[in-house]
């Protein structure tokens, strides 16, 4: 990996939540050297604001958007929206890596450094914790974009991302493969068990892992391996901390927002506003709503010069990584591949009964029950799509469930992404592949 010049110089927090003072001292000139419980955590304030804004970009290669032709940012979206990605031109937004690492140094600083500088104490072990978390967080979304979805049969063979884990700045990394990647996710987030503290962060606050967002998180891993099993006694676990739903029957807040009863965890701007000012809700996403039923629809979506455009994201309010919902849907896949079929039921009837009008969630009820395992699965993936539109998931769920055929349209050509085609996994990006010829 390229050698990393970071200045450890001052904090400045962009959640709005916490201010940070100056470090004190600079040794040697140049560089400030954390030696205090607030400068680590400002320290990781800083990894967590500099988490990427990468889902934006996945999004556009998705079915949920269209680009907007006409919009001034169309150049740097034009050839994701393409999945052209190999040979880009020098307009074109890369996805973020450099980024990533650059995180995951600050969190590797804390974990190294902060474990022997800092004396023991509960904010000690729950800034740790949270360091642990947040390197397992980034690896996972990193292996979830440059490497194949996870396989068990190959996953020991799959080439897939470095693992940064040292401060050695001058080490050339290698890219390990699938399953050293994912057990050192699970590495993390066992260490995290024992450090964290927090069993929830307060409004404001929840950008910072907790407990209740790291069973979450360990659900969703899970998931993506297919350990079933695991899956749901991680998602019973999380649920044990907070398992609230906003009913939309008589809530008008989105459950996205970061003050949302079923909020857990609200790092991440999952649909940025030069994303959101260059596209619109695709036809395919708008017609997986019942529009007339459905009570999301009017909050996702606003109808603009004969297009919609999403609402539901792109706002500072709209920061989102976890929430409960996610809890409920990944309780009813878990059952349903297990072949639990009663099981799958009742968390997916909970969550219609907080989204549908009442009038039809009996109709609703009435259909799941006499859905088979096929159509039932069928049910939950289009649950997903709806739920979660815009928030990241929808890159990942095509990837790890049906590689489908997308056709995407600009200034009326198309553009096909094939069925399982290669270009679900993303190629290292040329300034990494540069860099380090080991990629």
């Amino acid at each position: 990996m390229k050698k990393i010049f970071i200045l450890i110089s001052g904090l400045t927090l962009s959640l709005g939540a916490v201010s940070c003072d100056d470090f004190l001292d600079i040794e040697p000139e140049g560089i400030v050297i954390p030696k205090t419980q607030e400068d680590f955590r400002g320290l990781m304030t800083t990894a967590y604001s500099g988490y990427p804004r990468h889902k934006s970009l996945s999004a556009l290669r998705t079915d949920e958007l269209d680009i907007n032709a006409e919009a001034f940012d169309f150049q740097i979206y034009r050839e994701i929206f393409m999945w052209q990605d190999i040979s880009q031109d020098n307009n074109t937004t890369a996805f973020p890596w450099q980024q990533f690492y650059n995180s995951i140094f600050y969190i590797n600083h804390i974990i190294t450094e902060g474990g022997v500088i800092l004396p023991a104490s509960v904010e000690k072990d729950q800034l740790t914790g949270e360091a642990h978390a947040l390197r397992a967080y980034a690896f996972f979304d990193l292996v979830n974009l440059y490497a194949l979805p996870y396989n068990a049969t190959t996953s020991a063979t799959d080439k897939a991302i470095p693992l940064a884990l040292e401060l050695d700045m001058e080490k050339v990394l290698h890219p390990e493969t699938t399953q050293v990647v994912y057990d050192q996710i699970h590495r993390d987030i066992d260490q995290a068990k024992t450090l964290l503290q927090q069993s929830t962060q307060e409004k404001g606050l929840n950008y910072r892992f907790s407990k209740a967002a790291l069973y979450a998180f360990e659900a969703r891993v899970y998931l993506y391996q297919q350990q079933w099993e695991n899956a749901l006694r991680s998602t019973e676990q999380a649920l044990g901390y907070k398992s609230a739903l906003e009913d939309l029957n008589s809530s008008q807040n989105l459950p996205n927002l970061y003050t949302s009863s079923e909020s857990i965890l609200a790092l991440e701007d999952t649909y940025h506003s030069q994303v959101k000012n260059a596209s619109f809700a695709s036809e395919e996403l708008l017609n997986a709503f019942d529009a007339a039923n459905d009570l999301r629809y009017p909050l996702y979506f606003e109808k603009s010069q004969g297009r919609f455009k999403v609402i539901k994201a792109g706002e500072q309010a709209q920061k989102v990584s976890i929430r409960t919902a996610e809890l409920y849907l990944i309780q009813a896949e878990a059952s349903l591949r297990l072949h639990r079929l009663s099981d799958a039921k009742p968390p997916l009837k909970q969550l219609i009964k907080n989204r549908y009008k009442t009038a039809v969630v009996p109709q609703i009820d009435s259909q799941i029950e006499a859905m088979d395992e096929s159509a039932l699965l069928e049910f939950i993936t289009a649950e997903r799509f709806r739920e979660f539109a815009l928030e990241g998931h929808r890159w990942f769920d095509l990837r790890r469930i049906h590689q489908k055929r997308i056709v995407h349209t600009i200034e009326g050509k198309e553009y096909i992404l094939r069925e399982n085609d290669p270009r679900y996994t993303l190629p290292y990006p040329q300034n990494a592949r540069l860099n380090n010829p080991n990629l």
